[in-house]
């Protein structure tokens, strides 16, 4: 009869550990990662922490649930950690609304058309040719507007 002996377990951790923010897919379950984390593409986590997608790629402190390794719990994000934390750009879908955030723009091509969306505020549509349809009120508003 063999017996078999159980797999080795990750000493526990009972004390705080900076991490790294690796992705925000959802509010309450930001990826992590840490020193000595078994899963190299980093762990869901819990969180207390005030966090956006800008947050990405800055420094966290973790504490872990029962000192379980494998529990991750985003207690703060750390001030002044990595002065720029790398750029970002983020999709979130629900039954209501689809959601493109990047930090600087967002271009929507195909073919010769494209949508761009700059951080500054201006949206440029470019395309052959161009409809505009409304079976009610089609305005146009703006600071001063130019036809031709």
């Amino acid at each position: 009869m063999t017996v078999q002996q159980p797999l080795p377990t990750q000493a526990r951790i009972d004390t705080v550990v900076i991490g790294t923010l690796l992705d925000l897919p959802y509010a309450n379950a930001p990826t992590v990662t840490y020193p000595g984390c078994a899963n190299s593409s980093g762990i869901v986590a819990r969180n207390t922490a005030l966090l956006s997608p800008g947050d990405i790629g800055c420094q966290v402190a973790l504490m872990f649930e029962g000192g379980d390794p494998a529990r991750p719990l985003v207690i703060g994000l750390l001030l002044g950690a990595p002065a720029s934390p790398a750029p970002f750009a983020s999709v979130r879908l629900d039954e209501q609304r689809l959601e493109l955030s990047a930090e600087r723009e967002i271009v929507l091509r195909c073919g010769k058309a494209s949508i761009t969306l700059t951080r500054a505020g201006k949206v440029i549509i470019q395309g052959v040719y161009l409809s505009s349809r409304s079976s009610g009120v089609n305005r146009i508003k703006g600071g001063s507007v130019q036809i031709n």
